[in-house]
């Protein structure tokens, strides 16, 4: 039997013929397709891409595929993907990010968001001003819990009294986490990514022997590493299926807070059903720490900032997937694009979707 996914690009014949007979201006969403929208795009009724969350993916199409799912349910990776991660055990150093950004627990919480804006960052790791040993980290979703998603929003009702002036002048140690995976500058790619999955973070500070950073591996550090490889193994395998989702219209601050209740860094946007984009916790950190929200947040008025609409601050340029993809092509693909995550398109009806912690499960 003809392996489909073996040849990426490529969609059989039958598979087109199928196509034909069954859409009518069919979006270009087959297994192996990436599409970039331009919000502009016009559709008929037959062509917008409906959103259908929670739908079991098919088994059937899985099993024409004998490289994708052995009988016992094990999944083959391609020789050279085995191969990649062998030659870069016990080299993390040499796969991680050694320019890294620190602050001291000193630091204002303004700091922490200039630079995160200035830089894209989603974390950074807070040392000792002295001795620079690892102290903690602050991430984006630490500060939009902050700003009002969560928990460490009491900070600013409790301790004073609302006027958020006052707070994101509050030195970050307040907020950072301190119970946090770390790795040995020693560490190999396997504990990397076992370590993160495991820990459910997408970065971990690297330390010498005195416990100060040398420098931070990453999701994207992995992805690099895996990037356009053929893995035999596709997006439908590692995908989340039941994806929780907000409106176009659904306030910042209210996205906010299903982030941070659910542990999420991002969110799929909807509009009448048709899907519309991605909310992350760095867009909404770039979105604070930019133009007239920036305003706001210094002027302690943030709740009227983040009462704006989703929709107002999501990417004008819609890119996504298919089911049928390699992981190695999607991984690609997210380098290439510079995001984090892909929605997921059967036939214009949304999936699921694949992040970059999906993808590091396949790794491991």
């Amino acid at each position: 039997m003809r392996n489909e996914l073996q040849t990426p690009g490529k969609v059989s014949a039958r598979k087109q013929e199928k196509k034909k007979r069954n859409t009518k201006k069919a979006i270009n969403c087959n297994s192996n397709s990436v599409v970039l929208l331009n919000r502009n795009t016009t559709f008929s009724s037959v062509d917008k891409m409906k959103v259908q969350p929670g739908v079991s993916k098919s088994k059937k199409a899985q099993q024409k595929d004998p490289h994708t799912i052995s009988s016992m349910g094990t999944m083959r990776i391609g020789p050279e993907f085995k191969s990649r991660i062998s030659e870069h055990e016990g080299k993390i150093l040499a796969l991680a990010t050694r320019n890294v950004v620190t602050l001291p627990p000193t630091a204002t919480i303004m700091d922490a968001i200039r630079i995160m804006t200035e830089k894209r960052f989603r974390r950074i790791p807070i040392t000792n001003a002295g001795t620079r040993r690892l102290e903690g980290v602050v991430t984006s979703v630490d500060i939009i819990d902050f700003l009002g998603g969560g928990r460490k929003n009491l900070l600013v009702e409790n301790r004073f009294k609302g006027n958020l002036l006052a707070a994101i002048n509050e030195e970050v140690r307040q907020i950072m986490e301190t119970d946090i995976p770390y790795l040995s500058d020693q560490a190999d790619f396997k504990d990397a990514v076992s370590m993160m999955i495991e820990r459910r973070t997408g970065g971990l500070p690297i330390v010498n022997s005195d416990m100060q950073v040398v420098a931070i591996f990453t999701e994207r550090n992995a992805l690099e590493l895996m990037g356009g490889l053929v893995t035999n193994r596709t997006v439908d395998e590692y995908m989340t299926e039941n994806v929780k989702m907000v409106s176009t219209d659904t306030p910042i601050g209210q996205a906010a807070k299903v982030m941070v209740d659910n542990r999420l860094r991002r969110l799929p946007v909807v509009k009448d059903g048709i899907f519309a984009g991605i909310i992350t916790s760095s867009d909404i950190i770039y979105f604070l720490g930019k133009g007239e929200a920036f305003s706001k947040l210094t002027t302690g008025n943030i709740h009227e900032a983040l009462d704006q609409p989703v929709g107002s601050i999501v990417s004008r340029d819609l890119i996504w997937t298919g089911p049928g993809t390699d992981l190695g092509k999607a991984m690609e693909i997210m380098l290439e694009k510079k995001i984090g995550s892909l929605p997921v398109l059967d036939n214009g009806l949304l999936r699921g979707i694949i992040t970059e912690r999906d993808l590091l499960r396949s790794l491991k």
